[in-house]
């Protein structure tokens, strides 16, 4: 009997990093159900691993995780579960599981609204908006890259310096590239609008999101000496897509319904979007975007350098996402303009992140675990291409540490570039378009990275804590015993080397029964009290909240570790419990918390002791094998076992109190 199957498709707006993560987490969680799974990608090079007519006959139903407009006449008549690209990578297992539980609905056909189940709740307005704009955003990239990279190329090879720039001289072979990359170039304002509209109306809204954006990028069919510029091209879109997405949605007679798509709503909405801009919008736009160019332009000192640190702080924060695509954005409208100076700091800030995680791995060996340090090699290569990607693993294991340092050193790398009057003429970022040829004032694009990344480095350098670092109080156990004090075999028992050392099979909730953050402490400090491990409840949920106001212990991942320090505590213990609903824990990823972990310390104890029990349990929560194991565990015993698993790291360790079980 062969295996049952899913298929999936992935997407984003770059097509670089987030489609290829999600589709290796969506393989990865299929093939942990013993599933058959094939992923078709919708990345920058194309599709990839299309799939197959038999493929989707035969498949269960099908995952879409796409910020990115994908095409689903292929699969009427499928279950369809349609979310974000995030959605595809954080929570692959959900996604399946919907399709096997039969909660996905059919997919009926493309004259219908998209049937899906959204994980995140229904699709609103903002939603739609936003995944639109990026559909738009990940069409006009390679027209802005192929554009610039050959205006570039044409101008640092072909041109002669004159007193008004580089010029290239007519009739040779860079004056025929340089018009090739300009008309190349020129092309991304209407191909921005076009998808933008065939997001919002599917195809129908090709055709008058395309003619909308020809006329948003000239000027002179509105009186105006400039065009609308990308905020044209946005308005544009949005206007052709919910114009022909209404005119879809009225009821014809049969004999006209076939002539809708290719002839009625095309030149009907076509011409609506004209009128409304040459006659309403494209003024107006057109003398707001020639502002805000002027503007840009006329910035100088200080304005300029709060600038800088916007853009810099958005692109380093989410490493990809909203906030990220927003700045980008606004950097590739500038170039449009002539303005590459704000592309600059922007193409800076970009790889400072992946490249400052792969420098702080190797310089700071003391800090990172060895996957980590590989993961570091991965991250600087990948910040070399402009990838920003590159540091979301990091970010996502130690997020308080690792995110204000990228902040800090993306900031700092844009100020520099803008101080610098770098300049970028491309829509990507990294040292691969200097080497290119894409920026202005190389020599100056090279110190920005260089110092940002040195200051992100140093900065997740000094939080880190060392691996093997021993608390000034703490015992070590060597070979060096004295005949005063001889290591016994007695005494090498009392040292915590592994969670069992404090965590006994009754001190394991299996299914908590807590539904808020509230309930779930105090019911893990009554079992805590119920094993006379703690002598007053209150005062040691003093010591957790206390712990909770300094900030979350939601450290991400499904996982949270309240922890407190107090003398109402016997002696060091753990106790942990399941909550498979998950509780709001608010944690750094948004993601309610599963796996619940309190630490409770004597505040006599010796040392760090709860810094140790802490780095114990992170450094094994961290594998995701791990962490499914434990969400799946179908027994207090399975559970147990599977605890038993976490051991201490270090060659340092602290004296306990035995405990008795």
């Amino acid at each position: 009997m062969s295996k049952k199957s899913i298929i999936a498709i992935t997407s984003c707006p770059v097509g670089i990093a987030h489609t290829y993560m999600a589709a290796e987490n969506i393989e990865k969680a299929a093939k942990l159900k013993g599933l058959d799974v094939k992923v078709e990608t919708h990345g920058s090079i194309g599709i990839e691993n299309q799939l197959t007519a038999e493929e989707i006959k035969n498949a269960a139903g099908l995952i879409i995780a796409a910020d990115t407009t994908i095409d689903k006449s292929r699969f009427v008549g499928k279950p369809i579960v349609q979310v974000g690209v995030q959605a595809g990578i954080r929570e692959p297992e959900k996604l399946i599981d919907i399709i096997l539980n039969g909660e996905a609905k059919v997919y009926e056909s493309d004259s219908k609204a998209p049937v899906s189940i959204n994980t995140d709740g229904n699709q609103g307005a903002g939603k739609k908006i936003y995944t639109s704009l990026m559909n738009g955003v990940s069409y006009m990239v390679p027209f802005v890259v192929t554009g610039g990279l050959l205006i570039a190329i044409a101008l640092s090879l072909g041109g002669d310096p004159t007193a008004g720039g580089l010029q290239v001289q007519e009739g040779t072979i860079w004056s025929t590239m340089l018009t090739i990359g300009v008309t190349a170039i020129g092309l991304m304002i209407p191909v921005l609008s076009a998808f933008i509209a065939t997001s919002i109306a599917d195809r129908p809204g090709l055709v008058p999101g395309f003619v909308g954006g020809m006329i948003a990028a000239n000027g002179s069919l509105y009186g105006s000496q400039a065009n609308a510029g990308f905020l044209g091209g946005i308005i544009a879109g949005f206007l052709a897509g919910y114009i022909a997405l209404a005119i879809k949605k009225i009821k014809v007679p049969k004999a006209v319904q076939s002539i809708m798509p290719i002839i009625i709503i095309p030149i009907v909405s076509s011409l609506i979007v004209g009128f409304l801009f040459i006659y309403v919008i494209g003024m107006p736009v057109a003398s707001l975007f020639a502002s805000l160019s002027a503007w840009l332009a006329s910035m100088q000192g200080g304005s300029r350098i709060v600038l800088a640190m916007i853009l810099g702080a958005m692109i380093a924060v989410d490493m990809g996402g909203p906030f990220n695509k927003v700045a980008f954005l606004f950097g590739v409208g500038m170039i449009a303009e002539g303005n590459y100076e704000i592309m600059g700091p922007i193409a800076v800030a970009i790889c400072v992140p992946p490249i400052a995680m792969g420098v702080a791995s190797f310089v700071g060996k003391n800090k990172f675990t060895k996957p980590e340090r590989e993961a570091g090699k991965a991250s600087f290569l990948m910040g070399l291409f402009g990838i920003t990607e590159g540091a979301i693993p990091f970010a996502a294991a130690d997020p308080l540490r690792v995110i204000p340092s990228i902040i800090v050193g993306s900031m700092v790398g844009s100020v520099v570039a803008t101080l610098g009057k770098v300049g970028d003429r491309v829509a990507h970022g990294g040292p691969i378009v200097a080497v290119l040829g894409a920026v202005d004032n190389v020599f100056m694009f090279f110190i920005s990275v260089i110092i940002g990344v040195a200051v992100a480095a140093a900065m997740l350098i000094f939080l880190k804590k060392d691996l093997r670092e021993a608390p000034v109080n703490a015992p070590t156990i060597d070979s060096s015993s004295t005949p005063n004090n001889p290591v016994s075999s007695e005494n090498k028992k009392d040292e915590l080397t592994k969670l069992e050392d404090i965590l006994s099979k009754k001190q394991i909730i299996q299914e908590l029964k807590g539904k808020t953050k509230d309930e779930v402490i105090d019911e893990m400090i009554a079992c805590l009290d119920n094993e006379n491990l703690i002598n007053s409840k209150e005062k040691f949920k003093e010591a957790i909240y206390m712990r909770e106001e300094e900030g979350t212990t939601g450290i991400g991942m499904q996982i949270a570790i309240p922890h407190g320090k107090s003398d109402a505590v016997k002696e060091p213990a753990v106790v942990y419990g399941r909550c498979s609903d998950g509780v709001d824990w608010e944690s750094l990823d948004g993601e309610a918390a599963k796996l619940i972990f309190m630490i409770a310390v004597p505040s006599s104890q010796q040392g760090d002791t709860h810094l140790k029990i802490l780095q114990m349990l992170s450094r094994k929560l961290m594998d995701e094998e791990f962490r499914k194991n434990l969400l799946t565990a179908e027994s207090k015993e399975k559970t147990f076992s599977l605890l038993k698993e976490i051991k201490q790291w270090s060659d340092y360790s602290t004296t306990l109190v035995p405990k008795q079980v």
